[in-house]
């Protein structure tokens, strides 16, 4: 499977039976230098929508939204000491990885030309 798009300017890589969560270059474009992220913690069950990251940047702070509902089960231990990383590579630096409650459901975000007809 490829990778998913949210409306919230998340990507979601498939990896096995997880998904691999980080932000797109247009988010990571908007919000400037980052300077700051604070991560979930692994084994916390998630709902679609609910905050679980905080990212901040010279320009602003924002919430990374779980894409859908799940568990988290790794997150990237690295970003929080390293968070220019979401500006040097946005589609590499990713968050958290989730395990799905229903895997079928990465099925209704955008494949890359829907998100970048949304992003115009």
């Amino acid at each position: 499977m490829t990778i998913r798009f949210t409306e919230d300017h998340e990507w979601l890589r498939p990896e096995g039976d997880l998904l691999v969560v980080g932000i797109t270059e247009h988010a990571s474009e908007q919000l400037g230098d980052v300077v700051y992220v604070e991560l979930p913690e692994a084994g916390r069950t998630v709902a679609p929508g609910e905050e679980i990251c905080v990212i901040e940047s010279v320009k602003a702070a924002s919430d990374i939204l779980a894409p859908l509902a799940g568990e988290i089960v790794e997150v990237n231990e690295a970003l929080p000491d390293t968070p220019g990383a979401v500006n040097d590579d946005p589609m590499s630096a990713w968050f958290f990885k989730i395990r799905p409650a229903d895997a079928s459901a990465v099925n209704g975000f955008m494949d890359e030309a829907a998100y970048k007809a949304f992003i115009g």
